[in-house]
């Protein structure tokens, strides 16, 4: 009889520690299909070679995705249910159908989909190769940053950022802005 005990208080144990594993854990039920992925043998975005890759991307009604960021550029077009993007730093965009808006190289984010119908958004990353499309935060936390231009360091908005470095000035903020590597794409003529 000890042993049946001992069996079933088992069973119940490990039935309650999954489940606890289980609905602990934050599920993503957002998918994506890759449509297609592509080589640059040599790109002017990143003096070398770039992968590109196209996909969609449905997010669920009250879905929220993780903290972000992308090692390259994102191009992305909204084909159906409203869209918002949360920036690390702060501020909300909302957009429609038929909106596009990009993510820049480093730039830490999360999507949502707040409303009552599936979101579903068409994504093209361009990133250096051997490089991942995304970078989730560690811990899903949020991060600021980074730094785009000085005026984002003057009027201590440098004590502001946290991705991906903190600064102890304004001038380290400064710095670090005019040190970053730019990306130039000519326009033809």
């Amino acid at each position: 009889m000890k042993i049946r005990t001992l069996s079933i208080n088992k069973t119940r144990v490990l039935a309650i520690g999954l489940a606890v594993a289980i609905f602990s854990t934050a599920v993503y039920a957002a998918v994506t299909v890759i449509l297609a992925v592509g080589t640059i043998p040599e790109s002017e975005l990143f003096g070398g070679p770039a992968t590109v890759t196209v996909r969609t991307l449905t997010i669920n009604p009250g879905e929220s995705l993780a903290w972000h960021y992308h090692p390259g550029y994102a191009f992305n077009v909204v084909k159906s249910g409203v869209l918002t993007v949360e920036e690390g730093c702060g501020g909300e965009q909302t957009l429609n159908p038929g909106d596009s808006f990009e993510e820049m190289q480093g730039e830490v984010h999360r999507a949502k989909n707040l409303g009552t119908d599936p979101v579903v958004v068409y994504n093209t990353f361009i990133m250096p190769q051997g490089q991942p499309t995304t970078i989730n935060i560690p811990n899903n936390e949020r991060k600021c940053g980074p730094p785009v231009t000085k005026d984002d360091c003057k009027a201590d908005g440098w004590m502001n950022y946290d991705h991906p470095q903190t600064f102890d000035s304004q001038g380290g903020c400064i710095k670090w802005v005019l040190q970053r590597p730019r990306v130039t794409i000519p326009a033809p003529y």
